[in-house]
């Protein structure tokens, strides 16, 4: 069973001078009504340049394959991980966002001295970490954790779609769209669906807490 995890104050324009190698973390798939969340850890390596990086949703389904690839090649190391459907409506999707961002740091080969995440919540580490809102945009590190995590969930969805077809998993990814909360009001939820979740309870007929 993972240990609980809490998120410690917001930084507020803290930044910790710290030498030595940094890691940058983003999430995909917060939003979704099915699925994991997943998160992405990477160190760059300052002599591989990798040119093209910036917010995953802000590149072409091509263009983040291609950086992908690129990203794994050359990156010092690199570490993907995830939190389960069940995680996600046990803890709520905060929680296991940062558990799953816990556990990309605690995957990474290369211990590093300071890791900086896209957002304002951090997950408890024993490493120096610091918010960066805007940062999948601003810091490459946390570009490429962005794209790796992005990838990695697009084709988890693509084996959903196997697995489920009638839910159109390969094109919504999981979000809610019209044809997804058609989908669910005609064959009700499977295994994936976060039934937690506003829009998973109302397709269902289930009463809101």
């Amino acid at each position: 069973m993972p240990s609980k995890i809490s998120s410690p104050p917001k930084q507020l324009g803290l930044s910790f001078d710290v030498p030595g190698l940094v890691a940058g973390v983003d999430e995909a798939g917060r939003g979704p009504l099915a699925g994991p969340v997943v998160a992405a850890a990477v160190i760059l390596d300052d002599m591989k340049r990798i040119r093209g990086l910036n917010d995953s949703k802000l590149l072409t389904p091509l263009a983040r394959d291609r950086l992908y690839d690129e990203i794994r090649a050359k990156a010092l190391c690199c570490s993907v991980a995830q939190a389960s459907v069940e995680e996600i409506d046990t803890m709520n999707i905060l929680q296991a966002t940062l558990l799953a961002m816990r556990r990309a740091i605690e995957g990474l080969r290369l211990k590093p001295a300071k890791v900086l995440i896209d957002g304002n919540q951090l997950p408890v580490l024993n490493v120096h970490a610091e918010a960066v809102i805007g940062g999948d945009a601003t810091v490459k590190s946390i570009s490429a954790a962005s794209i790796l995590a992005k990838v990695h969930r697009d084709r988890l969805c693509l084996q959903l779609h196997e697995l489920h077809p009638q839910y159109g998993f390969h094109e919504h990814k999981g979000y809610s769209t019209p044809a997804h909360l058609a989908a669910l009001k005609q064959h009700g939820a499977c295994v994936v669906h976060r039934r937690t979740f506003a829009p998973v309870r109302a397709a269902l007929g289930l009463h809101l807490p």
